[in-house]
């Protein structure tokens, strides 16, 4: 057995790598610069995890969403591998004591978001730092082209210089071809190896449904397809409407959102990954890092803003390569909305200035300071202080987000921290003389691997259940803990918070270049006209739709996606359909149609008609259809 298949075995427990994965990682090795193009699951942070324990040095990885750095630095250390990760908010012996870890050799993985790679702290140290290779998580991030572009990503290549060995790997499950070039030739990926999976999913029916009336539709697949599900829905409220219309129909279902306390998602999410509801009603805030296999179906109740996300949250279902089921739900209103959205997120670059100012006013920060500084993030006030209306309000920080000038974590981004900067004879001897205290640090440390390395996240509630304690009382522990100097302890704040990412500059400084933005917008714009033409494309297979826009020609249809089952030779059978299921038994006329139609079938009404006509089936005084 060879090393890689070795380590793949110790840290992994796997015997075999998923297609494309051995390929990548020995390109890796051997120092090319390499780009991935892996699906939704196909397990893309392998790809540089293992060759990452194979290199010497720290492997530097860049990725733009905290949770994700959270729950990879997790996974990490609890197969007993050094990670941490520096995110918004930390403060500043806690940055350094990553960095003085990172440039020692304790560590084996550094997390960072795009926007650190600006500062100079940053830079200083990881100029001094032993760096094997840089990893680029969500690559389609550096381009301009892409869904979610964010412009600190442009920084990756200013640090090559420190380290011009390392090479670099990048990373994305959804990129165009245009978006591809572009990740290259901005990363300055010199002789750079591709590696593409196919975007074909076989077992992935790929359904666009147009229905004025969205829940009714929406229940007649849960109960026609069975099994678990997703949908997606844009907003919190939304998702607690579908949640009540399910259950009041008898279906099992819980909702999942950004806004819910960290217990409340995790019981959520562990209750639905358990079987213990059927549906999991959520916003794009869900999904990330799950990998239920047995997602028989995901339903998009609003139509997303690109293919890309699309495409990414579809992939959810079927990953057990068993028959699946990604359906969009439709109404003619959806293409006003989606148009009218566009513009909105695209606020005028002098709203985003006075926004930008509004807010460093509002919270004094000078020109010059302000950098890593946290506040409360009260939206409302900020608002009706300086006469902002809350979406328009909310799309500028959004933007001022992703120039890296603040930080808008969501309540599932904040957390608690824990960090011992002691010696292991310090602690030895605080073990031995507080045994109440000692237990309870012990505990945490087997829960949490790498407390004496850095910070790391932590969760009081989930401590609590494992040492049978109240919550309150191990937030008073910690505290104590905390006093005594034993340990650095760092309570989640309460509530939505904002970080200054950067030094306060001149509003002026911000989207200089009016023609920079308008290609932006642009860019959204082909996104937003390459989803409603999918709506609209009811004459070409679905699932050939999609992987063309991602660069892919497939010459077979599918045979299962809505368009295929109503053309030509591949179309079912609505009489052999409509014989299968009343053998099972008699069934309601109403529900037989609406049954069939979910599943792509058309004019089975009149085919019903038919087939009573000539005595093939028998409807009784109850509206019941019988087979004859």
């Amino acid at each position: 057995m060879d090393e890689k298949h070795k380590l793949l075995k110790k840290h992994w427990g796997y015997d075999t790598f998923r297609p494309l994965q051995e390929e990548i990682i020995e390109s890796v090795m051997q120092g090319h610069d390499t780009l991935a193009l892996l699906p939704t699951g196909g397990g893309k942070s392998l790809c540089y995890q293992l060759p990452a324990l194979m290199r010497e040095g720290v492997c530097l990885v860049v990725s733009p969403l905290i949770a994700l750095m959270k729950d990879q630095v997790q996974q990490l250390n609890n197969r007993k591998l050094k990670a941490s990760c520096i995110v918004s908010g930390m403060q500043g012996e806690e940055v350094s004591n990553v960095l003085t870890n990172a440039i020692s050799g304790t560590l084996k993985f550094l997390y960072v978001s795009p926007e650190r790679l600006r500062q100079r702290q940053f830079i200083e140290h990881f100029r001094h730092m032993k760096v094997g290779m840089i990893a680029v998580d969500e690559a389609h991030c550096i381009s301009q082209w892409g869904y979610d572009f964010r412009p600190p990503y442009l920084q990756i290549a200013d640090i090559r210089q420190y380290h011009p060995a390392a090479p670099v790997i990048a990373l994305t499950a959804t990129a165009t071809p245009r978006v591809a070039e572009d990740i290259c030739s901005k990363l300055l990926m010199h002789d750079c190896r591709r590696f593409q999976s196919s975007f074909v999913r076989e077992n992935l029916a790929y359904m666009v449904l147009h229905d004025g009336d969205k829940f009714s539709r929406l229940l007649r697949i849960v109960r026609r397809v069975g099994g678990t599900g997703i949908v997606y829905m844009r907003s919190r409220s939304g998702t607690q409407h579908v949640v009540r219309f399910l259950e009041e129909s008898g279906v099992s279902a819980t909702y999942y959102h950004a806004g819910l306390d960290s217990r409340e998602r995790d019981h959520r999410q562990q209750l639905w990954m358990s079987g213990g509801c059927q549906v999991m009603v959520a916003t794009n805030a869900f999904g990330m890092g799950i990998d239920k296999p047995d997602v028989r179906f995901v339903v998009h109740m609003d139509t997303p803003e690109s293919l890309e996300a699309y495409f990414q949250e579809a992939g959810r279902a079927g990953r057990d390569g068993k028959k699946s089921y990604a359906v969009l739900l439709c109404d003619p209103s959806d293409e006003d909305r989606l148009r009218h959205d566009l513009e909105v997120d695209f606020p005028s670059v002098k709203q985003i200035r006075n926004v930008y100012r509004a807010l460093c006013n509002y919270y004094r920060v000078p020109v010059g300071g302000g950098a890593d500084i946290q506040f409360n993030f009260d939206i409302e006030q900020i608002c009706f202080n300086y006469n902002f209306a809350v979406r328009e309000f909310y799309s500028a920080c959004h933007f001022l987000e992703k120039e890296g000038l603040i930080s808008i974590p969501t309540i599932e981004d904040a957390y608690s921290t824990v960090y011992i900067p002691g010696s292991r004879d310090e602690l030895y001897r605080f073990l031995l003389n507080h045994q109440r205290l000692g237990d309870l640090l012990q505990g945490i440390m087997r829960m949490y691997p790498g407390l004496m390395d850095c910070a790391t996240s932590i969760d009081e509630h989930k401590i609590a259940r494992n040492r049978r304690m109240e919550t309150s009382q191990v937030v008073n522990d910690l505290t104590q803990l905390h006093e005594m100097h034993i340990l650095q302890y760092r309570p989640r704040p309460h509530g939505p918070q904002i970080v200054f990412t950067s030094e306060r500059i001149d509003e002026k400084m911000i989207c200089p270049s009016e023609a920079n933005y308008s290609m932006l917008k642009s860019s959204a714009q082909e996104r937003v006209e390459a989803v409603i033409g999918y709506l609209n494309n009811g004459s070409e297979c679905r699932c050939r739709q999609l992987v063309r826009y991602f660069g892919e020609v497939d010459k077979h249809d599918c045979g299962m996606c809505d368009v295929c089952l109503r053309q030509g030779g591949q179309a079912k059978d609505v009489r052999a359909e409509v014989e299968r299921q009343l053998r099972k038994g008699a069934v309601g006329v109403r529900q037989l149609v609406q049954m069939l139609a979910s599943d792509g079938y058309e004019q089975v009404g009149d085919v019903v008609r038919e087939m009573i006509d000539r005595g093939e089936v028998r409807l009784d005084n109850d509206a019941l259809l019988h087979w004859v």
